[in-house]
């Protein structure tokens, strides 16, 4: 019982629900994925998996539709980043933001031209916003991975001993670094595949190993978020 109302709880929440949303898209793009691949035998479970898939993406593109004021909220209070130490980490933080704000509106041109409410090419809306979610998780790799890096240097000692050496909160905070940025590095290689043809591997992945790709940052995306919930409980008095 204690795992359904978890779950119940999550779905109360825009963020949880699109987390799950997300998790059983991709699961049903990389099962789908893989039995195409087996031939005959699987293909009509995975063409109805696929096109589930296909449905809850563009469930979550159609709720993104009501994400741009909260975006332009934080945008707005993180500003230019002037809490952070770190220069590096708030110039690539402002830049990022300001791609993820971009983003948005780019994404929902394209919906829109999809649908006909608008008469423009939706190809290079697509491909606009796709490169904007690109450079926005380009920025959080590298974000991350200075993060990483700067962890290690504050440490004094050889790199196997590096973690037991660390407080638990500086533990913590690399373990949630880490996973933000396999998360990343997994969505980006999505991000390039559904780039034109000729950048880099675009449009070269099958579809179980898009859906592989978008399990694995999703997988970790619920994993922090529990973690989160998790401490937050523990904290609290």
């Amino acid at each position: 019982m204690a795992v359904v109302s978890s779950l119940a709880s999550a779905l109360e929440s825009y963020r949880g629900r699109d987390r799950l949303i997300r998790t059983l898209g991709y699961c049903c793009q990389l099962v789908g994925g893989v039995l195409l691949q087996q031939g005959p035998a699987g293909s009509e479970v995975g063409t109805r998996l696929l096109a589930v898939s296909a449905q809850l993406s563009h469930c979550r593109t159609v709720l993104r539709l009501f994400d741009d004021l909260a975006m332009f909220l934080y945008t707005k209070h993180y500003g230019l980043g002037t809490e952070e130490e770190d220069a590096l980490v708030r110039c690539v933080s402002v830049l990022g933001n300001m791609a993820d704000q971009l983003y948005y509106p780019c994404e929902h041109v394209a919906w829109a031209a999809d649908a006909k409410v608008l008469h423009v090419d939706s190809a290079r809306w697509w491909t606009l916003s796709t490169a904007l979610w690109a450079l926005s998780l380009l920025l959080g790799v590298a974000r991350s991975l200075w993060m990483v890096l700067t962890l290690r240097r504050r440490l004094q000692g050889p790199t196997a001993a590096f973690t037991s050496r660390l407080p638990r909160s500086k533990r913590r905070a690399l373990a949630v670094r880490m996973r933000t940025l396999l998360g990343n590095l997994a969505d980006l290689a999505n991000a390039v595949h559904w780039l034109p043809p000729g950048v880099l591997w675009a449009g070269r992945f099958p579809p179980w190993l898009v859906g592989l790709m978008g399990t694995i940052s999703s997988l970790l995306s619920l994993y922090q978020a529990a973690r989160a919930d998790g401490q937050a409980e523990a904290d609290s008095p």
